[in-house]
């Protein structure tokens, strides 16, 4: 049987008046034995009037500091998280809040660092017994947290320096172009204001494997492609840590589909979607509970101008969707919504050497930090 909390409403951390309705069905709740809830407690704590989170036979399921409240993450914000929650009618009130935190932001710090993201160009064929290698930098910085697609905070910081290292190489299999590859990513996610003191482990990442494979491509500079990658569990994990955007103790597996269409001699579409499937983090938190995550869905376009030979200006477009997570089977109800928007360009400093850069910043999100301001660099050697 699944029971159903009515708290009060809340919206921009602005309390609300509880209706008789609301007043009732808490009550109602609140008297009910964990064992008809399907094993769960939930309640009012009579001290401090604030709602108890979900229990366990009689152990709350996410585990807390001596204060009550999450390791690093300052009382207020944590109260507006569950005030948010409340708003939005959610059961599991105020002990759902550390797992929202930690796997709605290791959600969308994970998207942050993201090594999937297709830079404008990357589809573009090159003849089998091409070799590229590839340096990232990426910075990105936000200081506002959304919930429910409500601001909760404006005073939230979360700043990433990323750095990725890309071997690539052309070859040809049965008449088709394939690219195998390896990235590693590594970097540091850095948190300050609200989120101040939470503890991130930052240093290596998680392995990723791919390969391209040109199903089409012809004379004019059109391509059709899919390409899959493969995220190892090999990155610096540490469950005890609020935050691990690099090392994720689970498998990841991305399908992406690409195409490259001219426009005209100076204009070039690139379109790419992918989806992304996640195993289960068996170790996640203190209590080694599990984390389950939804599949992301994302889509790409590039508009590319190419002001010479040599010389590109680009205008992104960027849309990712879905990734819910759950944690020990319960739903966290923080599906992503992320609209960002990148301007940049690229310039062949030798014929073997490539410059790219964009600047860009977060449009639109529904859950986590969002990014006003984002830097990309990447050098390119073609050998």
């Amino acid at each position: 049987m699944q029971v159903k909390v009515f708290p009060a409403t809340f919206r921009g951390c602005r309390k609300q008046k509880e209706t008789r309705f609301e007043k009732e069905h808490l009550l109602e709740m609140e008297r009910l034995p964990a064992a008809i809830s399907g094993g769960f407690a939930i309640g009012r704590d009579s001290a401090s009037n604030r709602m108890r989170g979900p229990t366990e036979g009689g152990k709350q399921m996410i585990e807390r500091d001596a204060s009550g409240f999450m390791p690093g993450i300052s009382a207020g914000t944590e109260n507006c998280v569950g005030q948010g929650f409340a708003g939005r009618k959610r059961s599991r009130h105020r002990g759902r809040v550390t797992a929202w935190l930690g796997a709605t932001l290791l959600a969308a710090a994970a998207q942050q660092v993201s090594a999937i993201s297709v830079d404008p160009g990357d589809w573009d064929h090159a003849p089998p017994g091409t070799n590229l290698g590839l340096v990232y930098y990426q910075y990105s910085k936000g200081g506002e947290l959304y919930a429910g697609g409500d601001k909760i905070s404006s005073d939230a910081s979360l700043r990433a320096e990323v750095g990725m290292l890309r071997l690539v190489r052309f070859v040809e299999v049965a008449g088709f172009t394939m690219t195998p590859q390896i990235i590693l990513p590594l970097g540091s996610v850095h948190t300050g204001g609200d989120l101040g003191g939470a503890s991130v482990r930052n240093g290596v990442g998680d392995v990723i494997l791919a390969s391209a494979v040109y199903l089409y491509r012809d004379d004019q500079r059109r391509v059709l492609g899919i390409m899959p990658y493969l995220t190892l569990p090999t990155g610096q994990y540490d469950r005890r840590r609020t935050l691990n955007p690099f090392g994720e103790n689970r498998w990841k597996l991305t399908l992406q589909a690409a195409g490259v269409l001219p426009l005209s001699d100076k204009f070039t579409l690139d379109v790419v979607g992918d989806v992304q499937f996640h195993g289960d983090n068996k170790r996640f938190g203190e209590s080694r509970q599990t984390m389950s995550q939804k599949q992301v869905w994302e889509l790409q376009t590039h508009l590319r101008y190419h002001l010479s030979p040599a010389t590109t200006l680009s205008a992104s477009l960027f849309r990712a969707e879905g990734g819910e997570t759950e944690i020990d089977r319960v739903d966290q109800d923080d599906r992503q919504r992320r609209t960002r928007m990148m301007i940049g360009a690229s310039r062949f400093l030798a014929p073997n050497w490539q410059l790219m850069g964009h600047i860009g910043r977060d449009l639109s999100v529904d859950q986590g930090v969002r990014e006003n301001l984002r830097v990309n660099l990447r050098l390119m050697t073609i050998f």
